[in-house]
């Protein structure tokens, strides 16, 4: 990835196109897609047009009776548990996958957790990397060997603007000192995209690309974790918990760039982007407005994210994945 590809195409969608728009006329019949969180918010709606537009999806989730009743009506979709913040649980669900499928086309980490209270999970780690980026980074390592048996696979990572909070806190990345929740969401979102930006290095030789995204700002279940206080000193809703924010996207819009990263043939032989409006984003610049969108240089360095999949390696004990 060079600079000058971190910059808009100019494509046909924006801020306001829907998942519809995005996939109108799409036939993705004989496709598969494995969708993480694929059961509420965003990733419900991804889920909901990717079986629409006839793909089959598969969608791990960390509450599966709930993800089966959402999913219910949604033919060719199908749960399989898995818990992102328990490693041992994300191997044990890929194999699961591997079982029953030989081919990966589309792998779209939409799953996450934000601002949580601090979490310690694992052999002490902090809960919001684990979640968001340590466990999709040993998820697709593990289902790798299917996404290179498709020939022309896309991983699609959702990173958020609050990549903008902080880069990689080398010094302490589990915040053994001092826990700032939106630090921690801050540098998990960072990660999400840094991944992005080095599976695709290594995995473009077998057809893998890799996109991170900026969904836009949606009030899904990710705000769970959050006190209504909260959301209303940050102008998000009213007393009555009524979204009231002019800027705001509907679900269905918060998906839409998702979709374009996952089908968009402006994105053929692009890759390590970060995506925003169904649009590549800009650069910007330190110290701008978190909401002026566009993404940092350092959450898309190229030595940056190999420094952060080496260490993801081997904290996790991930297979490494040939490039």
């Amino acid at each position: 990835m060079t600079a000058t590809e971190q910059q808009p195409l100019g494509s046909p969608f924006s801020a306001d196109s829907t998942a519809e728009d995005v996939l109108a006329g799409r036939d993705l019949s004989g496709m598969t897609a494995v969708v993480t969180g694929g059961y509420s918010g965003l990733g419900l709606e991804t889920t909901r047009i990717l079986t629409a537009a006839g793909a089959r999806v598969v969608v791990p989730a960390r509450r599966p009776d709930v993800a089966r009743d959402a999913l219910r009506e949604m033919q060719g979709s199908e749960v399989i548990p898995m818990d992102l913040a328990d490693l041992d649980s994300v191997r044990s669900a890929a194999a699961h996958i591997g079982d029953r499928i030989d081919r990966i086309d589309l792998l779209m980490a939409v799953a996450g957790v934000m601002a949580t209270p601090e979490r310690r999970v694992g052999p002490g780690w902090e809960g919001q990397l684990t979640a968001n980026h340590f466990g999709h980074f040993t998820l697709t390592g593990e289902l790798y060997p299917l996404l290179a048996a498709a020939g022309g696979a896309r991983v699609v990572v959702n990173s958020s603007a609050g990549h903008t909070l902080t880069g990689i806190r080398w010094h302490d990345p589990h915040f053994r000192t001092g826990y700032d929740q939106w630090l921690a969401y801050g540098q998990a979102k960072t990660a999400n995209s840094l991944f992005a930006v080095h599976l695709d290095a290594l995995g473009r030789g077998d057809g893998v690309r890799a996109f991170a995204l900026h969904p836009g700002k949606i009030i899904t279940g990710l705000q769970r974790e959050m006190t209504l206080q909260e959301q209303i000193e940050r102008g998000w809703v009213d007393e009555h918990g009524h979204v009231v924010g002019a800027d705001f996207k509907t679900p269905s819009q918060g998906a839409a760039t998702g979709l374009w990263a996952a089908t968009s043939p402006l994105l053929d032989a692009r890759g390590g982007l970060y995506l925003e409006d169904c649009d590549i984003a800009r650069v910007s610049a330190p110290g701008t407005p978190m909401d002026d969108g566009g993404v940092r240089a350092y959450a898309i360095d190229p030595e940056e994210a190999a420094r952060l999949w080496d260490l993801s390696v081997a904290a996790t004990g991930a297979t490494p994945i040939p490039g």
